[in-house]
């Protein structure tokens, strides 16, 4: 019966992915969600029910558009296949409790920024006041008024941090080292991990990062790395870890 459930979230996983990459990246480039349907973004055909199956439909025509044989962006399919693994794992760590619907809800924030940061450098306003407040709802069954209160001071402490760490790169860089979004978005790894996995996790997305950004470099131009996914793998990854905050200084040798 487990694995019944494996499947059919990876599966959901997979059809909300397809609707997240959508979101990402109209509302990166402020269109509207629903207005005009699915449509090829080169030669604005629309998109039928074959076009839209999750994975699938991006295998079979080899990541083109069956209309106009235009390139489909690989992160179509990267953001189905990491939203149904992820959704997957959501259940398999905390079955059917409140943190499987944070794990739900931070996955689906993840998939979203992935399609926006990445292409657009944008996170959008819309993405982190729809997460924050869900998460927030979440937190207060999960955790209770006091401690979700907790939280939510943890969550201004920790955009003050990567504020001022913008500040210093700002200043050291004599250019923009940090996007408005990536601050934005400390806010809300503040409303679900404790303060020192939240200074962890900026660390833990630069160790992350910094291999990854050698070849983004490489391809862009403009020399800019989108930081947001980076975090979001960071807070991922400490949140599905389940560790206590304690065990970061023993990580760390202190």
């Amino acid at each position: 019966m487990e694995m019944v459930y494996f499947v059919l979230l990876f599966l959901l996983g997979t059809i909300m992915g397809s609707f997240y990459g959508v979101v990402g990246m109209r509302l990166a480039r402020e269109e509207s969600i629903i207005k005009p349907g699915s449509h090829c973004e080169m030669c604005n055909h629309p998109l039928k029910v074959r076009d839209l199956l999750p994975i699938i439909s991006y295998l079979k025509t080899k990541g083109k558009c069956r209309y106009c044989g235009a390139k489909l962006p690989l992160t179509y399919l990267f953001v189905e296949v990491i939203t149904g693994l992820l959704f997957a794992l959501s259940y398999y760590s905390f079955s059917l409790t409140p943190s499987f619907f944070l794990a739900l809800i931070l996955s689906s924030l993840f998939s979203m920024i992935l399609a926006s940061d990445l292409h657009y450098y944008i996170i959008p306003d819309e993405v982190l006041i729809i997460s924050s407040l869900l998460i927030i709802i979440t937190q207060f069954f999960r955790l209770g008024i006091r401690d979700t209160a907790f939280h939510l001071l943890n969550g201004v402490f920790l955009f003050g941090i990567m504020y001022l760490i913008m500040l210093v790169g700002n200043k050291l860089f004599k250019k923009e080292s940090l996007g408005g979004g990536d601050i934005k978005l400390m806010f809300l790894v503040g409303l679900v991990l404790h303060p020192i996995f939240g200074i962890f996790s900026i660390f833990l997305a630069s160790l992350i990062a910094l291999p990854v950004s050698y070849f983004l470099l490489k391809r862009n131009e403009e020399r800019l790395i989108p930081f947001g996914p980076f975090i979001m793998v960071a807070v991922l990854l400490l949140f599905f870890s389940k560790l206590d905050p304690t065990e970061v200084f023993f990580f760390l040798g202190l």
